[in-house]
């Protein structure tokens, strides 16, 4: 009889391919929001859909962080299990999204090439693109538990090779929970601090109780912070193209999901500032599941939509969600 550290490690094996292979993901559009419908504003954003996802490949789940990987729609996903999850976002002719299709699934690497060993080096939760010359170029992943940062290339929309070590804050290196750096974003070109890569941590905080992080820059680099909120904490975070930075919050009350979507203006995201958020959306229980992953991108119509999805945990009790929005201005 297996004993229940070895289940925990075989089920982490099942979730680790060791090449990339397809999956089938079917898609259930979900069609209300908060008691509202298509195309009506809810807080102070529209709700333009999204979908629910399933697959029949034990592999696909726990999507932690999103990012845009190429066009027509492209995207990756990374899970906490150390997969990259890629594939494209489907619209129709309403512009309306319907799917998300030609899924891989692939391992991650450290920097040597190889599969990352064990689940302790796995847990990725935080991930945006690396622009260069208007193309995507590479993904930089950041990680809990084994905390560190990395980027990896981008070929033909998919992200994957060897780990690119990037230098982080040594305290930042120190944190050795699942807790710790939960986000990473990288400035636009219309932001004050553009290039600079902004790493957000989910527990570690400062000595006045908030979210502590850090601008990875040429010109725009050191200690920033986040104001905390009760009950949720920053889970991820994107970019507006004007600069204006978005943060989603997640936390549980009473044993419901709750999320948080916050604008920090551009010009308030600079090294030594304390970062404070305006709320434009909020939901909890059955209308959310566990909020972690958060997409700006640029529909087949040409409309800024704001994605936000959930990490099921692999668990059959939780969903893997994808809602839609638009800013109202």
């Amino acid at each position: 009889m297996l004993t229940r550290a070895l289940l925990c490690a075989a089920f982490a094996l099942t979730a680790m391919p060791a090449v990339a292979v397809d999956a089938t993901v079917s898609a259930a559009q979900v069609t209300r929001f908060k008691g509202v419908e298509l195309d009506q504003q809810v807080d102070r954003m529209i709700f333009r859909g999204g979908l629910t996802l399933q697959s029949p490949d034990d592999t696909f789940g726990g999507l932690s962080s999103v990012t845009q990987t190429g066009i027509d729609q492209r995207i990756a996903f990374v899970t906490d299990r150390g997969n990259f999850v890629s594939g494209q976002l489907a619209y129709d002719q309403d512009d309306r999204l319907f799917g998300f299709i030609g899924v891989t699934i692939e391992p991650m690497r450290n920097s040597s090439g190889a599969v990352l060993p064990r689940q302790y080096a796995r847990d990725a939760e935080g991930m945006d693109t690396v622009w260069r010359e208007g193309a995507p170029a590479a993904v930089r992943v950041s990680f809990e538990n084994l905390t560190r940062v990395a980027d990896f290339a981008i070929a033909e929309g998919r992200p994957g090779g060897a780990a690119r070590e990037v230098n982080i804050p040594q305290w930042l290196t120190d944190l050795r929970t699942n807790e710790s750096l939960e986000s990473v974003c990288i400035a636009p070109e219309a932001s004050p601090i553009a290039g600079s890569t902004l790493l957000l941590t989910e527990e570690a905080l400062d000595e006045s109780g908030n979210h502590r992080g850090e601008l990875l820059g040429v010109n725009d680099r050191g200690p920033v912070s986040y104001q905390n909120s009760p009950i949720v904490n920053p889970t991820d975070c994107k970019f507006l193209p004007n600069g204006d930075l978005l943060v989603l919050e997640r936390g549980v009350s009473l044993f419901a999901f709750v999320m948080n979507l916050r604008r920090v203006p551009a010009a308030e995201v600079r090294p030594g500032n304390l970062m404070i958020g305006e709320l434009l959306l909020s939901a909890q229980g059955g209308e959310i599941d566990n909020m972690e992953s958060l997409l700006v991108h640029t529909t087949p119509g040409g409309e800024t939509r704001v994605l936000i999805g959930s990490d099921d945990n692999f668990n059959d009790w939780q969903r893997t969600l994808l809602l839609e929005f638009a800013l109202v201005d």
